[in-house]
Parts: structure tokens; sequence; C-alpha cells
């Protein structure tokens, strides 16, 4: 969640943004919501899920990327595939949440049938359509799909770059905590969401200078000082260090006595909560005794959906279990508090007159991603 994400020094291959914040109309302006869809959330790669929900053939998942839902199925051979979750007859939606398809895919509606690599194999009454049913170029519609870590990513730009070569080290990084091998506990469909537009809510994830001030339990718990961001291309990787001095709050102070790291991860990471955020719109936390997921989705212009995701090892203690409840405690405090931040802050962006000010230091990553926004909006906005 938005616990310790806080830049302060960049790493090896920092990238560092312009330093200039984003015009308050791309946060206020409904007609910009469609070139947003098609011109980022339609050519990046979006996440679909854990591994854990596609665990055989016939498995399958569901997601969005941008307006368009998308299914994920794993074929005979064990290998991922991704379609627009459309039947190709008249339009239905084919599947919904996450499941187990037996040997095909066949829609609810008229009964049309394709294979899990999306060949159309089964039409009811098929004579009836005469020469007009060509079933050789009825097919589902593919979607790029690839797996990171345990985690599933779609991308409906064929031309698309590898999410494996967008993100270089990112794997690398992750790997210590064994993502594919957890399992899930807690998940949240986006239902609640956040009163801003999603770009406010990124950016809140994406610096810490509001922590002293807004999140006084972090204060009490991480070393602020020994906060650091690592700003990438395509990613941002950030590590929070835990203060030594336990804290005065008993759940706090619980939390940090108590935890112990999970399997793949040492001594060393059990004092430092770590996060990675890949643009445009996908975070993982990562801390000693589990791993979130949340993605951030548009939901008009000035409300967000958050799709939520928390796993941990199969075998944990009833000591850890207790560890990883004090975990989500905190951190639904944290978000509380951003909650009311973001209001506050989509609330301001529609005042007359305001121009924002400059960018701390400690908002590097907040001037890197309105850097790959500009970018990304050019060819529908002139500046921004």
């Amino acid at each position: 969640m938005t616990a310790a994400t806080t830049p302060t020094a960049s790493g090896g291959g920092a990238r560092a943004g312009t330093g200039a914040a984003l015009l308050p109309s791309l946060y206020t302006d409904p007609a910009l919501m469609p070139a947003e869809q098609e011109l980022i959330f339609e050519r990046t790669w979006q996440l679909a899920g854990h591994v854990s929900a596609l665990p055989r053939a016939g498995s399958y998942t569901t997601a969005r990327a941008g307006s368009q839902p998308v299914l994920v199925v794993r074929d005979g051979d064990e290998r991922l595939r991704a379609y627009r979750n459309v039947c190709r007859h008249r339009g239905s939606r084919l599947l919904s949440g996450s499941g187990q398809c037996k040997g095909a895919i066949r829609c609810r509606y008229h009964g049309w049938t394709y294979r899990f690599d999306g060949t159309l194999i089964g039409v009811p009454e098929a004579l009836a359509f005469g020469e007009r049913l060509d079933k050789s170029t009825l097919g589902l519609l593919p979607v790029r799909v690839e797996e990171l870590c345990g985690l599933v990513f779609v991308n409906l730009d064929p031309d698309a770059t590898p999410l494996a070569e967008l993100v270089g080290d990112l794997p690398e990084r992750l790997a210590r905590y064994r993502i594919e091998a957890l399992e899930p506990f807690a998940q949240s469909d986006g239902g609640d969401g956040q009163p801003a537009n999603w770009k406010i809510v990124v950016e809140n994830y994406i610096e810490g200078y509001h922590i002293p001030i807004a999140h006084p339990g972090l204060m009490r718990m991480l070393d602020y000082k020994r906060y650091a961001v690592d700003v990438r291309e395509h990613y941002v990787w950030f590590e929070a260090p835990l203060r030594a001095k336990p804290s005065a709050n008993r759940l706090e102070r619980g939390y940090a006595r108590l935890v112990e790291p999970m399997p793949g991860l040492g001594e060393e990471d059990r004092r430092v909560w770590r996060y990675a955020f890949i643009y445009p719109n996908t975070t993982i936390d990562l801390y000693p005794d589990q791993v979130n997921t949340w993605q951030i989705l548009p939901h008009g212009i000035g409300r967000t959906d958050d799709v939520f995701g928390s796993y941990r090892p199969a075998d944990s203690s009833p000591r850890t279990r207790l560890v990883q409840w004090l975990n989500q405690r905190l951190n639904t405090l944290v978000l509380d508090e951003d909650v009311d931040l973001v209001d506050n802050v989509q609330q301001g962006l529609q005042t007359r007159g305001y121009v924002c000010g400059p960018l701390s230091r400690r908002e590097q990553a907040v001037a890197w991603f309105a850097d790959r926004i500009r970018a990304d909006l050019a060819p529908a906005v002139a500046s921004g």
C-alpha cells in the first residue's frame, strides 16, 4: 500500500524527471479520459493477477486492460494465453471472475465454444448460418500475456516491448520473495476505491515527502532519513528501513518485534520494507511477512478503483499470521490517511488560478511519472 514509498536518493541507473508537475486539467478534465485509456492503459502492461489463480489447464481469470475486458487461461500445454473477453458471435462477455473451464471456453448466451488456443470449435445449429459461418476466421481475439515472478500481465498492444525487457533487473530484485510460490489470503476487487483521479493516487504512492506531516505511524516505524529510491526508465524501486528504536504504539511495536522473514529472505530483509512501482499503475509491496499487489485503475475523472491482493507462504505459522494481521491493520490506517489526502488534492486542483509549485528532490519519482504521462498523452494534448 502507500506505506514507506518515499524517494530520497537516486540509485544506479536513475532517470530524474524534468521537475515539472502536470497541469491541473490533466486531473480534472473528463474529455481526456478516452485518450488516457487508448494511449496509456491499452498500450502498457496491466496486472491481471497471480499465478495461483491459474494452477492447471482450463484455469482462468479475468481483468481489465484500460476499458477493455480480458481473460487469461492456462491451456493444455500449461501455457498462459490471453484474449479479449468477448464472444465473436454477438459480443457477450465470455467469463467473469476466476475459475475452471471444463475442457473449453463456452459462451453462456448461444453456446459458441472455443479451445483454449482460441479456435472456434462449436456452434449450435451451425447449418442455420449457411455459408456465412467460417469458424476459421472467428477465433478469440488474442492479447499479449507475460508472467513476471508469479504475477500475470496482459497488453493489448501487439507491438509492445516485452515486459521482461522493459523492467530489466526488476525480476532479480523480486526473486528473493518467491512471489510465485505464495498463496492469496486477502483480496479486493476495487469496489471501495479512492475519491481522486488515478494519477493523484499514483503520485501519492510514489513520494514520501508527505509522510512526516501526514503519517505519524509511519514516522514512528520507519527510518525516514534512510529512505531510498531508484528511478529507472519503466519502474521505480523503494527501500524503507525500519527504525531500531521500538515504537511507542502497541501495534507498531508488536509488528516490529514479532516479524520474521519469509522463506528465501535473510535476516537483513527483516528490517526493511521494499516497494516496486511499474509504470503506469502497478505496485508491488514487499514486506518480510507478505507481498501485496495493487492495481490503480481510473473510474471516472475523479475516482479510482484499487484492485488489491495480499500473498503469503502457505505454511505461515500462527505467529506469522498474527504479524500479517498487524501489517494489514497498520497499512489500513495509512490508507485511510491517504484517502483523505488525495481527496483534498482532487478538490484543490479544481481551484481557478491554481498553478502547481516546484517539486522537491524527494518527489523525483513524481517528476518522472509526470514526464511519462506527458509523453504518452502528447498526441492528445498540446501540453501538460
